[in-house]
């Protein structure tokens, strides 16, 4: 085993984390996502094929465990059937890492017929494709070089949208004031569920003290 690969891997992937292009678009995403999601009450459906795909099902059950309801929609079979789930004041995050995935751009098109003024925000590393054009917000991963050495296997593109979906999720909770007690409301089994519920006790705690102290 070579250390130094292995360092120089991850070096890479942190490089290609620290280059994500940082800009307004990631404040004008949020907007979108909390007004069609908490001001309207629809939800976010979250689109990718392949390996970009199941990062969309990581940010669709992140997003539903922090306070915005949210679910994965599966670009093929999306046109067998399942597209109706999409509603009225729904919002799509759509990932495509080239920007080109025909399976995404038919499902965008699709949308877009059943409901023509559905926001979308598009995750690629092609900011000249047409997904790119067409999303009312796209978010640029910067294109990194894939670590794989082949430079075709999703390997560093999947950690910065990875990254990418954090940071929507870490945004979307602060805009709506998601606190322990709403997170503990969402994880009643587990690690999580016994920490958020322990500090949720101590968040009421704190509350009522101060309510007496005031009176």
């Amino acid at each position: 085993m070579n250390f130094d690969e292995i360092k120089s891997i991850i070096e890479q992937e942190a490089t290609a984390i620290k280059n994500i292009p940082v800009n307004d678009k990631y404040g004008k995403a949020v907007d979108i996502i909390v007004e069609q999601v908490h001001n309207k009450n629809g939800k976010l459906v979250v689109s990718g094929m392949g390996k970009a795909g199941q990062i969309g099902q990581n940010m669709a059950t992140t997003f539903c465990s922090t306070g915005t309801p949210a679910i994965f929609l599966h670009p093929s079979e999306a046109q067998h059937g399942d597209l109706g789930i999409l509603q009225r004041n729904d919002a799509l995050l759509m990932i495509s890492n080239s920007g080109k995935t025909r399976e995404i751009i038919e499902l965008l098109d699709l949308a877009r017929n059943m409901y023509k003024d559905i926001p979308i925000i598009v995750i690629t590393g092609n900011k000249d494709s047409y997904l790119a054009e067409e999303a009312n917000v796209f978010l640029f991963t910067g294109h990194p070089d894939e670590v794989c050495p082949l430079k075709l296997t999703p390997t560093t593109s999947i950690t910065v949208m990875t990254v990418i979906g954090d940071l929507l999720v870490i945004e979307t909770m602060k805009r709506i004031g998601f606190d322990e007690v709403e997170y503990a409301k969402r994880h009643h089994g587990g690690y999580l569920g016994s920490v958020s519920r322990s500090r949720s006790r101590s968040f009421d705690k704190e509350e009522n003290s101060n309510s007496i102290k005031i009176l």
